[in-house]
């Protein structure tokens, strides 16, 4: 990206790989740094969803209302209906303390897997999930919690149709974004689909130093799903947050776009007058 940005001391870098280049490249340890840091912030970060979500707890329910009317529309749109014949599966992406999975997908999908790197989150996400592994009434259950960074996770072949990612990907480096997302790929069942619900940036980028995480601005988002191969299906906008916080979008992103049907015949016919047979 060529857009310039800012970290949060103030201080202006001319473009993200100039950016790059000072906190992770060059020594190998100052890659491993940046995530230690990172993993390090939270880990002093109480297991609730007002410290998960920095104080501003209230917001929660306004993002899982606003989220589960886009999974609601992509479901509609793409025709995809859970039951006895297909097992919806999903994977929650820095998943925290299972706020996301417990209100919102373990109701869509008959199993979710939880990824968290920070181990006392995903403790509290067990205990609330799955204390004694114990499944719902219509047995929609949380089934695996993975105590792994995002860029060091392989998933399951095949294994899901919807990868969840919210309010994690600013700790991934722009190399580490792309690879996680080449690796998850592998993951997802033929139609399968990713969201991604993050911060907005206005422009470029801003780095937070003390939570080692960038927020990426649309255009950078954008250029980024390019370079992995990723197609934008459909774009909201979060509503209701306070103004003093970033601006929040979510994404569907598709290894391939669905065929739409646009035959000329058939939109000719739609005008003519039944004929009962």
């Amino acid at each position: 990206m060529e857009s310039a940005g800012v970290d949060s001391d103030g201080r202006v870098f001319n473009n993200a790989a100039e950016m790059w280049a000072e906190h992770v490249g060059g020594e190998s340890d100052k890659r491993l740094d940046w995530y230690r840091n990172g993993v390090g912030y939270w880990q002093e970060v109480e297991a609730s969803v007002e410290g998960v979500l920095g104080g501003y707890g209230n917001v929660s329910d306004a993002d899982i209302t606003s989220s589960e009317a886009f999974l609601r529309t992509l479901f509609t749109d793409l025709h995809i209906i859970g039951g006895p014949n297909r097992q919806l599966v999903s994977l929650d992406c820095g998943s925290g303390i299972g706020r996301v999975t417990k209100n919102l997908l373990i109701r869509y999908f008959h199993e979710v897997d939880l990824l968290e790197p920070v181990s006392h989150f995903l403790g509290a996400a067990r205990q609330s999930l799955a204390p004694e592994g114990v499944a719902t009434a219509d047995e929609h259950k949380a089934v695996n919690f993975y105590c792994v960074p995002l860029q060091e996770f392989i998933p399951e072949p095949g294994r899901y149709d919807v990868i969840w990612i919210q309010w994690c990907i600013g700790h991934l480096t722009d190399d580490d974004f792309i690879s996680f997302f080449k690796n998850a790929k592998v993951g997802l069942k033929p139609g399968g689909f990713f969201i991604l619900k993050e911060n907005i940036a206005r422009n470029g980028f801003v780095l937070d130093k003390a939570d080692c995480s960038v927020t990426r601005s649309d255009a950078y988002f954008k250029d980024l799903f390019r370079r992995c191969g990723l197609h934008v299906y459909k774009i909201k906008d979060q509503k209701g947050f306070p103004q003093e916080l970033f601006a929040v979008k979510m994404y569907a992103l598709m290894t391939e776009l669905p065929k739409r049907s646009n035959h000329p015949r058939t939109r000719s016919r739609a005008n003519r007058p039944a004929v009962i047979k």
